[in-house]
């Protein structure tokens, strides 16, 4: 079992530079793999769950050809990808999804209307998950797809089908819902209009338009019309802000720290981290180096100077935009003065773990004074953290977060099942070992 031993780090400055976004990597491979010619994907992020959908598309007929000149050492990051014109193959077996959500619920999208069937089916946490969020509206749509239990769980069971343009208004904010109903949309006859109750990460849509597919946004309604094919380009992906969070965190929380980051993905409706930790006193400048507009991503390089942090309440419309960097904020409360209140959080329940009752678990295991509440938690910061073994509970961001607490805490932190956190940061435990033992970060 991997296991990582944290002590108190030295104070952090200098660069780093984290790994290709997540979200983003998954759908330049979707959507390469269905577009009308050959791509080059570069940035990619080689994650364990990035691949899962690399892999799922390769056993629907996509030919994939990494180049091995990219090798990080920690995997490949750019591939040439040969488009399918939309048209996928049956795949020999089920379609393993390892823990990725974000590859079985966009996926289904895709499957759902292919002619033939298919099975998703993903690791013990995933086959935990609700997919009923994504079976309902496809089902809406004409889509057949099956689930393994009453409660909606996985492996889901496609059968191919034509399938009917609907419009849905999503029950509950999800980026990954709304993408899968607009993906299925794409192969519908008609117009398909997805009405979110509040804004949600937008990648898809934009990296549809990217591609050369029309959308019509008006306020927080979605609608493609079905039948318009994928122009194969060239893409790079950013710099994942989720994974930067970690180290602002960090650097946040410790007076006098100094910290870059390059070439990080500012989607707006990603950097609602900037915006917490700015309210808690980090000084968070960004440089934009490439144009916001309808194609593509903006990115642009973070700095940040710590001041130390002071509490504060997160809750409301923002809770969708900062949902993944939730376990380091709790952390980041802890080390706050004050009161930082969590609320309105109750999709976290619903990740790879019960992530309110894992964060709450831990900060108490490591001396934190928090009440766990029904959809967050209330943290009394500025009590001085001691080294506690925890767990990830399978989870790598709850892994991550608490890898950071130690670099603050006093004796030794240890995190038990670690390995998680090669789905979504390969390359972070050298980091971490970085921030243990220098002042300065690697590049």
């Amino acid at each position: 079992m991997t296991t990582y031993k944290v002590r108190r780090g030295r104070l952090i400055t200098g660069e780093i530079t984290v790994p290709g976004d997540k979200s983003i990597s998954h759908r330049a491979m979707m959507f390469a793999g269905l577009s009308d010619g050959d791509s080059s994907v570069s940035g990619f992020l080689p994650s364990e769950d990035c691949l899962a959908t690399l892999n799922a598309m390769r056993s629907l007929g996509v030919r994939i050809e990494p180049d091995a000149e990219s090798d990080t050492g920690f995997g490949v990051t750019r591939y040439r990808i040969h488009g399918c014109h939309r048209t996928l193959k049956a795949p020999d077996g089920p379609i393993d999804c390892g823990n990725s959500g974000t590859t079985m619920r966009l996926m289904s999208g895709i499957l759902a209307s292919q002619a033939f069937e298919s099975e998703l089916q993903g690791d013990p946490s995933l086959s935990k998950r609700p997919m009923n969020r994504i079976v309902t509206p496809l089902a809406k749509m004409g889509g057949h797809v099956e689930t393994s239990t009453e409660g909606g769980c996985p492996p889901l069971r496609i059968h191919g089908k034509p399938l009917s343009p609907i419009t849905y208004e999503l029950p509950v904010a999800s980026a990954q819902v709304k993408s899968a109903v607009l993906l299925a949309g794409l192969f519908a006859e008609g117009r398909t209009t997805v009405i979110q109750p509040v804004v949600t990460r937008d990648h898809t849509e934009r990296m549809l338009r990217y591609f050369k597919v029309h959308l019509v946004t008006e306020g927080t309604s979605i609608s493609i019309d079905g039948g318009q094919r994928i122009e194969a380009r060239d893409f790079q992906v950013p710099g994942d802000i989720s994974s930067a969070a970690f180290w602002l965190v960090a650097a946040a929380a410790q007076n006098g720290s100094h910290l870059q980051i390059p070439g990080v993905g500012l989607n707006p409706s990603r950097t609602g981290i900037l915006a917490v930790l700015t309210r808690m006193g980090a000084t968070i400048g960004v440089s934009q180096i490439a144009a916001e507009d309808d194609e593509g991503e903006p990115i642009g390089d973070l700095e940040i100077k710590g001041h130390g942090l002071q509490g504060t309440e997160i809750g409301g419309d923002e809770i969708p935009n900062i949902i993944d960097e939730l376990p380091i904020l709790a952390v980041a409360g802890a080390l706050a003065e004050g009161t930082t209140v969590i609320r309105d959080a109750e999709e976290l329940k619903v990740k790879e773990t019960d992530r309110i009752h894992a964060v709450v678990t831990n900060l108490q295991a490591m001396g934190a004074e928090v009440e766990e509440t029904a959809d967050g938690m209330i943290i009394e910061g500025g009590k001085p953290l001691r080294g506690a073994t925890v767990t990830s509970f399978g989870d790598h961001r709850i892994a991550m977060a608490f890898a950071i607490a130690g670099l603050f805490a006093d004796g030794e932190t240890i995190i038990e099942n670690a390995a998680c956190v090669n789905t979504s940061y390969p390359g972070f435990e050298s980091s971490l070992n970085h921030a243990m033992n220098t002042a300065d970060q690697p590049s």
